[in-house]
């Protein structure tokens, strides 16, 4: 039997997805951010005590893993206690950054600190020169000194950064032995990443030592708890879309920061494909945050993440985050203006209707406006208080003459306003049109946004929204469904004259490179137990015109281990045409530049198709109640549950279900397909 069990660790719910052979439960239950661990294993006993859930070989099940572990620990500034070793005269480049001003018109900026103070930021005498060759030699007596007086500090782990190492990495090398010799968590950042650009490899390697023991931490627990529960197969979701061993995820926290969205991307973009929808643009919306992605028939990818404002390098599914969520706090700011977010209640306290909390939400707002239905919350099993949903939006509802429903319609225009600037963002911005004749579907999941689905969408003059048949835990299936994949990248520094001259030096120094990186890569997924009997290569090349500061990732090939050569006439087509695409312009006479190799090894998994509908003999309507589409007025009431292939809705109306609510404004009619999905069409010309 294959069983595959996806877990999504949000900020304020965990999401359960299982799925065996061809059969899919969900699950869904309020997150524990004190021990996520603890939320995991109280989940998975909740699962198994359902009468109809079977996880009696516990032995066969793998266990998928997403979670905001790392993310967490950046943002909230409670990683361990971290040093940096960089080259002499480099100890201030955390702080002087890229001397950009996120809040231009800001009299007062404040920028955050960096995660390692002043005194744990140390100098070592050595230095490499712009080809990797040795200028001053490491002092291995210096080093010794610098360990002691760290250790002496109480220090848990360290960062190791040396100017050029990514060309030459033997300082580091030397340096990271004699700390793990002291038991310290090392991060050198020619393991974790080997390129150019030292402000942005140091905050990246300096992230990752900042989390790694956290994360190490949290993982090692969770991974025994599961065996003492007769499961031993872990595997990680990762920021780039693919999974990973708990080893190499506790070695490359820094990696995990995006799991959850690189998840929700994944499913949605596996689900939207079956159902004949590859240009699409997805709509996270949590408890906490949204993120948004645009996949023009493609998942989109980028080498850069913002997280807790802090740069950091490597693959990731290219998403946009936004701090609008179900439990983002909305208040009315010292200019009697409405805020909504980005504070968000979280799990605990949470919204002021789950009954702990008093602060108005999103999530009130939809209470008071009708749209969602207190005895469908998690099946009816979470006891709700609609009436402090009521007593917080009122709260706010003075500028608005103590009309409490126009100041719940206002947190909801207030909120999708935020949203819809991320969606121009990923969609407009990039040159990509979102309305009707762009061809774009909006697909909308999380537990929040098929709420909100329909009006951004018509905001976005999108004619079209998909909800999956499981919105609310659609992350869990897109972490259960991730291939194991190992990411490696090298830098290259090529330049590749337009005229030919040269090529057939680069194709080989750029085929020795993959062929090394390759090797590496399987190496590793054999030390970590993964199967390498078929594995598939993805070689990715970031490039730029002569001249400009920023690359665009250019996907090389996609072949077999050992593939074909890397020649510059097979590649150069697919940059210009990208660079035209994302910039609107492309010079085809130009001299280029090769700046560094991405490969990426796939391991080759049983696919996890989701299985048809099949038709349920229940009648899906519930009964009408009052909702709040710009007016009150009759909606219908859906049970998700019940209903069957072929079936059609039209609004007003409200689907519920155990993991999310619907909400279909009038001008609004959906039809149920052939996997359950609901495709809305927007009828209002």
């Amino acid at each position: 039997m294959t069983s595959v069990l996806g877990i999504d660790v949000g900020g304020t719910f965990t999401d359960f997805l299982l799925w065996q052979d061809g059969r899919v439960s969900v699950y869904k239950r309020p997150s524990t951010p004190e021990d996520p661990a603890r939320g995991v294993l109280e989940g998975l006993h909740e699962m198994a005590a359902r009468p109809q859930e079977s996880l009696a070989a516990r032995q066969e099940l793998e266990v998928a893993h997403g979670s905001t572990v790392a993310t967490n620990a950046i943002i909230e500034r409670k990683g361990a206690k971290t040093a940096l070793i960089t080259t002499h005269g480099f100890r201030d480049l955390l702080v002087i950054g890229r001397q950009t001003r996120p809040s231009l018109y800001d009299l007062s900026p404040r920028r955050p600190p960096p995660l390692i103070p002043d005194e744990l930021r140390l100098e070592a005498e050595e230095r490499l020169d712009s080809h990797g060759r040795v200028l001053q030699r490491l002092d291995e007596s210096q080093v010794e000194r610098l360990l002691d007086e760290l250790k002496a500090q109480g220090v848990e782990s360290l960062a190791i950064c040396f100017l050029f190492s990514f060309l030459n990495p033997d300082h580091e090398r030397l340096v990271a032995e004699a700390a793990r010799k002291r038991k310290l968590f090392v991060s050198p950042s020619h393991e974790v990443l080997p390129e150019h650009r030292e402000y942005e490899r140091t905050t990246t390697t300096v992230a990752n030592a900042y989390v790694g023991p956290v994360v190490s931490r949290y993982l090692s627990r969770l991974e025994s708890q599961l065996r003492k529960e007769g499961i031993v197969s872990l595997r990680v979701m990762g920021s780039s879309g693919g999974s990973m061993s708990p080893q190499s995820a506790g070695r490359l926290a820094v990696r995990t920061a995006l799991s959850g969205p690189a998840g929700g991307v994944a499913g949605a973009f596996q689900i939207a494909s079956a159902a004949g929808f590859d240009r699409i643009i997805t709509l996270d919306m949590g408890g906490t945050s949204t993120d948004v992605s645009l996949c023009p028939g493609r998942i989109g990818e980028r080498d850069e993440a913002q997280v807790g404002e802090l740069p950091i390098r490597g693959a990731s599914v290219d998403v946009l985050s936004v701090g609008a969520g179900g439990g983002s706090i909305a208040r009315i700011d010292a200019g009697g203006a409405l805020r909504v977010g980005p504070e968000s209640a979280g799990a605990d306290p949470g919204p002021a209707f789950y009954g702990r909390g008093r602060d108005p939400t999103v999530t009130d707002a939809q209470v008071v406006l009708g749209r969602i239905t207190p005895e469908h919350l998690l099946g009816g099993r979470m006891d709700v208080r609609p009436d402090l949903s009521h007593s917080a939006i009122g709260d706010l509802s003075a500028p608005y003459g103590g009309d409490v429903t126009a100041a719940a319609a206002a947190v909801l225009r207030v909120v999708n306003a935020g949203m819809e600037r991320a969606l121009r963002v990923v969609s407009v911005e990039r040159g990509h049109d979102p309305s009707a004749s762009g061809g774009f579907t909006l697909v909308s999941f999380g537990g929040a946004g098929p709420l909100h689905a329909c009006e951004l969408a018509a905001s976005l003059r999108m004619s079209r929204v998909l909800v999956p048949l499981y919105p609310g835990v659609l992350s869990a299936l897109g972490i259960a469904a991730a291939p194991i994949t190992k990411d490696l990248s090298a830098a290259a520094l090529l330049t590749i004259p337009a005229d030919g001259d040269g090529w057939r030096e680069v194709e080989a120094t750029l085929s020795r490179l993959s062929s090394e990186l390759e090797r590496r890569a399987a190496q590793e997924l054999r030390d970590e137990g993964s199967p390498t009997d078929e594995v598939a290569v993805q070689r990715f090349l970031e490039m730029r015109y002569v001249g400009q500061s920023y690359e665009l990732a250019v996907p090389a090939d996609s072949s077999p281990a050992g593939g074909r050569e890397m020649a510059p006439a097979s590649f150069l087509p697919t940059f210009h045409a990208l660079h035209q695409e994302r910039y609107s312009h492309s010079d085809p006479a130009r001299t280029t530049e090769v700046v560094n190799l991405r490969v990426r090894l796939t391991v080759a998994t049983s696919a996890m198709e989701m299985p048809r509908l099949a038709p349920s003999r229940d009648d899906p309507l519930l009964g009408h109640r009052e909702v709040w589409f710009d007016e009150p007025t009759q909606a219908a009431v859906y049970d998700r549950s019940r209903l069957s292939p072929g079936d059609t809705l039209a609004g007003p109306a409200v689907v519920v279900q155990m993991d999310a609510t619907t909400a279909i404004p009038p001008g609004w009619e959906g039809v149920v397909d052939a996997w359950g999905n609901l495709v809305l069409e927007h009828t209002d010309a």
